[in-house]
């Protein structure tokens, strides 16, 4: 997937001018906004699901927490978080995170080649609040506990074979991860207000099982370059993985994180910020900031959960916000794609994509009625840029 750095050009969706320039040298200047409302034009009325799409979308609710998922005997999960798609014969299966402590885990939801729901169950049990997470290329699901001394855990989308426990990765309040298979990487953010960017090597690539835990370093600033330092102690006792190596950068809040040609992105919540790791260069800058935007009125706030498509779109999920689905476009194009009405005591968790691109999950965590126990997991489809 390839993809420029964004915002070197105009940002859509607010009347407010935008900003651009190149980062890595500080500079913002002001240009003026683009009309319209990205690539998929303005936001309709709200569906009978209370969604606002573009022409041509369609949503549907796939499960509700605390009740079945429909055609099957599961019930689905308090506080759905985050999720990935898995291609499955000429179908797939969507799995997705429980936020609840204790008890969290994940559960899954199957699909036939027409997107009909053949199965759901339950692919990791016993675990506390797990947030976000990340799919590995060889077909597992890392699920991550945002928790003081957190695990994560890789499980199995088809709920064969058991969940286990990955101690080598570190143990630190986790949030996202992101594979590289260039590097043989895992990426990994952790949700401290001063927490830092990790990556984990592991001794043989595809078995997450022993490994090498290291932490960004850089200086104080919004671009410059970056190294990585070994973390002596990934169990994080008695001293924080955070706090062990001299250096290491401080983000304001770690959450989403996503891999593709060379570069990793993740978002800050602390600062609503998206960053960018340029992983030939060594370097680092901002792809998003939404204090850079001149005269205020960001189309994005609360930024969250990650993911991108197979044209080289980034979709970021807003916790909270206006409770909207952005696109940044490889033309530097910041837009709403869709928003969930009547949920503003919810976030947006979990986007992916199925394996053809053309229909995007998501959940609204608390739903309608602001609990854990109120969460509802969503299905779009159409016409998507592939």
């Amino acid at each position: 997937m390839e993809r420029r750095t964004f915002l070197r050009g105009a940002v859509v969706g607010t009347s407010a001018a935008a900003f651009g320039g190149t980062l890595m040298h500080g500079a913002a200047y002001a240009s003026p906004a683009q009309p319209g409302a990205g690539p998929y034009g303005a936001l309709g009325a709200a569906d009978a699901n209370g969604i606002m799409l573009p022409a041509g979308f369609t949503s549907r609710v796939i499960a509700r927490s605390g009740q079945t998922v429909p055609g099957t005997s599961y019930t689905w999960h308090s506080a759905p978080d985050g999720g990935a798609c898995y291609a499955d014969g000429t179908g797939w299966i969507y799995v997705s995170n429980s936020e609840v402590n204790p008890s969290g885990g994940a559960g899954a939801v199957r699909f036939d080649s027409s997107g009909t729901i053949t199965s759901a169950y339950r692919i990791l049990s016993g675990t506390r609040q797990n947030c976000a997470g990340g799919k590995t290329p060889w077909n597992t699901w890392l699920s991550c506990e945002e928790v003081s001394l957190g695990y994560v855990y890789e499980a199995d989308p088809w709920g064969v074979n058991a969940a286990v426990r990955r101690p080598a990765m570190g143990r630190f309040k986790h949030e996202a991860a992101a594979a590289d298979p260039v590097r043989q990487a895992v990426y990994l953010t952790e949700d401290e207000s001063d927490g830092c960017f990790y990556r984990f090597l592991p001794t043989t690539w595809g078995d997450l099982s022993s490994g090498t835990l290291q932490v960004l370093k850089a200086g104080s600033g919004t671009s410059g370059s970056f190294t990585w330092q070994n973390v002596p102690d990934p169990d994080g006792s008695p001293t924080a993985t955070r706090n062990q190596v001299s250096g290491a950068k401080r983000f304001s809040g770690g959450e989403g994180c996503h891999y593709a040609n060379n570069t990793v992105w993740f978002t800050t919540k602390g600062d609503n910020r998206v960053w960018q790791l340029n992983l030939s260069t060594n370097t680092y800058e901002l792809a998003y900031d939404d204090s850079l935007v001149v005269g205020g009125g960001a189309p994005l706030t609360g930024v969250d959960n990650v993911t991108g498509s197979s044209f080289g779109d980034l979709y970021v999920a807003e916790d909270g916000g206006t409770m909207e689905i952005c696109v940044i476009t490889p033309d530097d194009v910041v837009a709403p794609f869709l928003r969930i009405t009547g949920q503003s005591a919810s976030e947006i968790c979990g986007p992916a994509f199925s394996p053809a691109g053309d229909r995007l999950y998501f959940s609204s965590q608390r739903g309608t009625t602001g609990s854990s126990s109120g969460g509802i997991t969503y299905e779009v489809t159409g016409p998507f840029r592939t």
